[in-house]
């Protein structure tokens, strides 16, 4: 019965370290920019992401995000809150992707119900809806 036992845990480890590896497959190398003036949103955003596997980069607005854009061609995807002083993220999002033709973009709103083309997360969120999302947008995830 022991060596049951025994067998049966080391099939539980080898599955979870299997699925877990899975998972850092997926998003392995994956770098997603992170755009929100809201710095508590950009870091729980920006954990999320991470605990992910992915590497993140962020921007506290649209001209340092354009910025970063133009310094970091290993950028992805971009997650950016629509409502930004100066420039918003619809702007931002259009900016983007004018300049990276192949750039997943998800926005983020708390008042807009409209991603006006764009993949709209409604704040607050859930690690689960920012994974929704990117499967269905980015398919980084």
């Amino acid at each position: 019965m022991r060596a049951v036992s025994e067998h049966s845990q080391a099939s539980v480890r080898y599955l979870c370290e299997a699925r877990q590896e899975s998972l850092r497959e997926v998003t392995l190398g994956r770098v997603f920019l992170v755009v929100d003036d809201e710095p508590a949103v950009r870091e729980v955003a920006a954990l999320m992401l991470e605990d992910l596997g992915c590497e993140v980069v962020t921007a506290a607005n649209g001209s340092e995000a354009l910025h970063r854009l133009a310094i970091d061609a290993r950028i992805e995807a971009m997650i950016t809150d629509i409502n930004m002083p100066g420039m918003d993220g619809y702007d931002l999002a259009d900016r983007a992707t004018q300049l990276h033709k192949e750039l997943k973009v998800i926005v983020l709103s708390g008042r807009e119900c409209d991603g006006r083309g764009y993949a709209l997360i409604r704040k607050p969120f859930l690690q689960k809806d920012l994974m929704h999302a990117m499967k269905r947008t980015t398919g980084l995830c």
